[in-house]
């Protein structure tokens, strides 16, 4: 076991996610503990075993008092069992809470320590151009396209209704999505949106940010925030053969998040709701190449932002602000006029094999059988059309449609007050 070989390894990565470094060492005792108390109930059983074939041969006038021993042995077996079974579940239960490994080189710190990689395209300036931008909801609300009112009237705070334009370029953006990723290779996947809690745990979902996850708790089961989550349990308990190289896969959901950390945040608008549709990247890859994954992922979103011509930048995301599961994560952040600052759009993860460990998928190597590395990547989701709507707008009050949306509208050219243009 790394964490064994090498704990201050792992010491380093808690420091560096601003975690806590304590906890390598208590995982550390648990698994001292637990190794110590099976090694007890084993010696105990295989003593045990020793004396029943002793009973065996005994005499007659013998066998009573053996007989009584053998029940205490049997007796103390039981209770070391249980002395071993709980030691483990103690560990596990430690071993958890332990975040990934993070990969060497990425930056310390929180939210705010992002090392920006690339800015890509120049944002408008809509002073020179002679207007002031609108922001996305003023948009929709006079296109028609975004009802926030009603959706709050109807389901609470942070809910909306896409309508007309707004649904149709919601689609149009989700089968552009679907296209590049299935043309990368990614097959078109319908996933579930209720998970088991086994599934979410296992993903890294139920740690430190267990309060945004939507839980059923009549069923047991959890609606998911991303189809990283199922696409993530489609191998549970299995082993794959990754032999032809990655298996691929381009999750199409309907995604749900409480948002439960971020109370009195982008309550204007869809920057930030508790239901958005996304089009996921997630792939099982071996783990050396993982790293190499990472990068076509971000490679393919930003061919999405590219063709949406949205001016945007990758960031390299700082320790403290990765999840439980990723060891690395970039994000690309499209710029929004009237916030004046780039939001994030798409993120990707590299989790190496801490999903798979707890999934418990495997691959066959070198005669024996080990974890896989899993990635996850977005490709597009409801919150692109924030950017979308404020990036292309036009001083009429018009949208201008990308070129590469347009085949999927129709070959709508903007959609204005009036109506749709071609």
């Amino acid at each position: 076991m790394l964490l064994r070989e090498d704990p201050d390894l792992f010491k380093a990565s808690q420091k560096a996610r601003g975690a806590s470094v304590e906890l390598v060492d208590e995982v550390l005792a648990a698994d001292s503990a637990r190794r110590a108390a099976i090694t007890a109930f084993e010696d105990a059983r295989a003593d045990q075993k020793a004396f029943s074939s002793q009973i065996a041969k005994a005499s007659k006038d013998e066998k009573p008092a053996l007989i009584a021993e053998g029940k205490e042995k049997s007796a103390k077996v039981k209770a070391l069992q249980a002395e071993s079974e709980e030691a483990s579940f103690a560990f596990e239960s430690l071993a958890a809470k332990l975040p990934n490994l993070i990969i060497d080189g990425i930056p310390s710190g929180g939210e705010e320590n992002f090392v920006t990689l690339k800015t890509v395209g120049q944002p408008r300036d809509f002073a020179a151009e002679g207007f002031a931008p609108l922001d996305h909801l003023a948009l929709g609300e006079e296109l028609k396209a975004i009802d926030t009112a009603r959706g709050t009237k109807v389901s609470g705070a942070r809910f909306h209704y896409l309508t007309g334009f707004g649904a149709k370029l919601e689609m149009a953006l989700l089968n552009l999505a679907r296209d590049v990723a299935e043309e990368a290779g990614f097959s078109p996947t319908i996933t579930p949106t209720l998970v088991k809690p086994e599934v979410m745990r296992g993903t890294g979902f139920l740690g430190e940010h267990a309060d945004e996850v939507y839980r059923l708790e009549a069923d047991d089961l959890f609606l998911v925030g991303t189809s990283e989550v199922p696409l993530a349990g489609y191998y549970m308990d299995e082993i794959i053969d990754l032999s032809d190289g990655p298996l691929r896969f381009a999750g199409i959901s309907s995604c749900y998040r409480r948002e439960a950390g971020s109370y009195g945040k982008d309550t204007r608008g869809i920057i930030r709701v508790h239901q958005f549709q996304k089009v996921e990247m997630f792939s099982y890859v071996e783990v050396e190449d993982a790293e190499a994954e990472h990068e076509r992922m971000l490679s393919l979103q930003e061919k999405m932002l590219q063709l949406c011509e949205l001016p945007y930048r990758v960031i390299d995301v700082a320790a403290g602000d990765l999840g439980d599961s990723a060891a690395r994560k970039y994000d690309c952040e499209a710029w929004v006029p009237t916030q004046e600052t780039y939001r994030e759009l798409t993120s990707t993860s590299n989790c190496t094999t801490f999903q798979a460990r707890r999934l418990q998928i495997r691959e066959r190597h070198d005669g024996a059988t080990r974890p896989v590395a899993t990635l996850n990547g977005t490709m597009a989701n409801t919150r692109w059309l924030v950017a979308i709507l404020e990036n292309h707008q036009q001083a009429d009050g018009s949208v201008t449609v990308p070129e590469a949306l347009r085949p999927y509208l129709g070959g709508m050219t903007a959609q204005g007050p009036e109506g749709p243009r071609f």
